[in-house]
């Protein structure tokens, strides 16, 4: 009878403890390496006993994520307190009062503390007309990835031009005779990442789609060229026809398998080529700036992630604390490590753990300083939809580059006169 009851107030006090532990869930995306989230979840956990902390994954890009969570936050549907968000959706967020803004929990002086230690781009990303709505995960920018194993053989330095690029790859694909190698890869699906190939020209010869005013600026010209670009390498046929079904992971996991020279990526592609157990191409890969077009500059686009809490969440000030430690140095060290994730701190672009396992960081903060971003707009869905989607029509031959420069630049200033 006495262990009984011992058993039965041992079923009582842990039953006590579980009903006042907290509970919160975050949604990342499935390219964003739920296991190693997992392993930052687990450790935050285990310093704080009173919270649980549940992982949800969904889409394997931007746009398929938050697709998803439009239909979850349009609803205030509180199941999900923390969300990592795209360095492009901030804005978009805060105009559809879906994120809790963080000022609540942070006083002036320590806000400003606090931003002055991420990299500048990311702190300027995430306050909107004051109010910071998200704080810092990750870095990113596009970057160029090569078969250092082909360049060498032909005697080749990696190209800092495209043009040298475009010649390299015609080489090397001429004098490999290899019908499963391709020359350059880059995003040509109806996806986020199809915007960055569409601006990676515009910026280069620069332009942008705003002036330093926020007025738009993008010309058809401007348009006209950066489509023909893309087009005119698939007519070189240093890229293949199909590249308008080629969304970024589809690239990397073909390089993976040996079947491109060149590859326009972001930052997370070094980790899989390196580590994931089917990778063909491991030690046979260097990384390098996207390359500069003819008369102009190196242009690279800002990617990046960051945390935001929910506005419909039961447990805002725990989400919070949990945001501050996911947007820590120590946490962005893990991911650094674990993930091949850019730092969103200056100071870890030098530190020897992560240089030990990604040499190149330690030539990646200029790529990611001087990288570009996209229009920060509370209607940026729209102003993506048209651009990629128009880029991928443009990449299938069913409109022409000035058709599908004119649509571009008809229907965006369509949604900047209607701001």
């Amino acid at each position: 009878m006495r262990k009984l009851f011992w058993l039965l107030v041992a079923v009582l006090v842990m039953s006590a403890a579980l009903a006042q532990q907290t509970r919160l869930r975050v949604f990342v995306g499935g390219q964003q390496r739920p296991d190693v989230m997992r392993k930052i979840f687990d450790l935050y956990q285990s310093k704080n006993p009173g919270v649980r902390v549940d992982l949800e994954v969904g889409g394997a890009t931007s746009d398929q994520q938050q697709q998803y969570l439009t239909t979850v936050l349009a609803s205030r549907d509180p199941s999900i307190d923390i969300i990592l968000i795209d360095v492009i959706r901030p804005a978009q967020y805060l105009a559809s009062r879906w994120a809790d803004t963080l000022d609540k929990y942070l006083p002036a002086a320590s806000r400003q503390n606090l931003l002055r230690q991420y990299l500048p781009a990311y702190s300027q990303a995430n306050v909107i007309n004051g109010q910071l709505v998200a704080l810092p995960g990750f870095a990113d920018a596009m970057f160029l990835y090569y078969r250092a194993d082909l360049l060498e053989k032909y005697g080749f330095r990696p190209p800092t031009t495209w043009d040298e690029a475009i010649q390299q790859a015609q080489t090397i694909l001429q004098r490999e005779n290899n019908p499963n190698l391709n020359g350059i890869g880059f995003i040509g699906a109806p996806a986020e990442g199809t915007v960055c190939t569409f601006l990676l020209p515009v910026w280069a010869a620069g332009g942008d789609v705003t002036n330093a005013q926020g007025q738009f600026s993008l010309t058809v010209e401007q348009a006209q060229r950066a489509l023909q670009f893309w087009v005119g390498l698939m007519d070189q046929r240093v890229s293949p026809p199909n590249m308008a079904e080629k969304p970024q992971d589809t690239i990397r996991s073909e390089m993976q398998a040996g079947r491109w020279v060149f590859g326009t990526m972001f930052a997370y592609a070094w980790n899989r080529f390196q580590n994931d157990a089917d990778s063909q191409v491991k030690g046979r890969i260097g990384v390098v700036p996207l390359p500069a077009f003819a008369g102009g500059r190196q242009a690279s686009c800002l990617g990046g992630w960051q945390w935001t809490v929910s506005d419909f969440s039961r447990n805002k000030a725990q989400a919070h604390k949990l945001v501050r430690f996911l947007s820590s140095p120590e946490v962005s060290k893990i991911l650094a490590i674990d993930a091949s994730n850019l730092p969103v701190f200056p100071a870890l672009y030098r530190d020897p753990d992560i240089l030990r396992v990604n040499p190149w960081f330690g030539q990646a903060l200029p790529v990611v300083q001087a990288a570009r971003a996209r229009p920060q707009h509370p209607r940026y869905a729209e102003i993506s939809e048209v651009i990629r989607v128009t880029t991928n029509q443009v990449l299938a031959r069913q409109k022409t580059p000035e058709q599908g420069a004119r649509e571009i630049v008809t229907r965006l200033q369509a949604i900047y006169g209607g701001r």
